[in-house]
């Protein structure tokens, strides 16, 4: 591959972004390029179904950030990580994965990926690591830019965290609603009324209504009636993330 200019240059001057979508799902690709797009500051520069496609597309293209789906028809996502930073480039890099194994997670850090996003996730979820990306990004690419304190320093770095999450109300438990979210997850696009989530967790209705409605307060559910032939409209919680 050539060098790194290329690849790592810093989208300054008001020039959005360049993000290569690597998946190869075309359906995923293109909903996750779709994503991309969506948020302000950010651009598609290309995208590949595969890791020799990624590695072609990556000659030929300025990219600033790589969109990278880990399991690729013709090698694991890191395997291309390895390639680039041993050719010297430092291309930022967002793992997109279904797998939940730690030590691939260890893996990607030490190799410089900067987020680690898990599958499925909706558009919130990757616009908020975007714009979290962005913020680190504006903060450590300035010209001339020198952390003049410790605190410097760890307040770029807390621009990737998400920020830590606020004291449940008073009644819930967290291993609670840690049940009833992945319910609700594993539901996707169907969703669940409170009744079809109490009966899986194994809470009353009333309990799994009140952990749905703070799921829908923090942003992290929808909810919208649906009409039966008869009576009052049942709520359907969907996860949105």
């Amino acid at each position: 591959m050539s060098g790194t200019g290329r690849l790592h240059g810093a989208a300054a001057g008001g020039e959005p972004i360049r993000v290569l979508v690597v998946e190869d799902d075309p359906v995923a690709a293109d909903a996750h390029a779709l994503y991309v797009t969506r948020v302000p500051g950010f651009a598609v520069a290309g995208v590949a179904h595969s890791r020799a496609e990624a590695g072609r597309a990556l000659e030929r293209l300025a990219v600033d950030l790589i969109l990278l789906d880990l399991y690729l028809p013709d090698g694991h996502g890191l395997a291309l990580v390895r390639a680039l930073r041993a050719a010297g480039h430092t291309t930022d890099v967002f793992a997109v994965t279904s797998a939940r194994d730690l030590a691939v997670v260890r893996e990607g850090v030490s190799l410089g990926v900067v987020q680690h996003v898990l599958k499925p996730f909706t558009f919130p979820t990757l616009r908020d690591r975007l714009q979290r990306y962005a913020r680190f990004r504006m903060t450590t690419t300035s010209a001339g830019a020198e952390a003049g304190s410790q605190a410097e320093v760890d307040r770029a770095l807390a621009a990737l965290r998400p920020p830590a999450r606020a004291a449940l109300p008073k009644g819930l438990s967290a291993p609670t609603l840690e049940s009833v979210t992945a319910v609700l997850r594993s539901a996707a696009g169907e969703g669940l009324t409170a009744s079809a989530a109490a009966g899986r967790v194994g809470v009353n209705r009333i309990t799994a209504r009140r952990y749905l409605e703070y799921l829908v307060a923090t942003g992290q559910a929808v909810r919208t009636p649906q009409y039966g032939q008869v009576g009052r409209p049942e709520l359907h919680y969907r996860w949105q993330g």
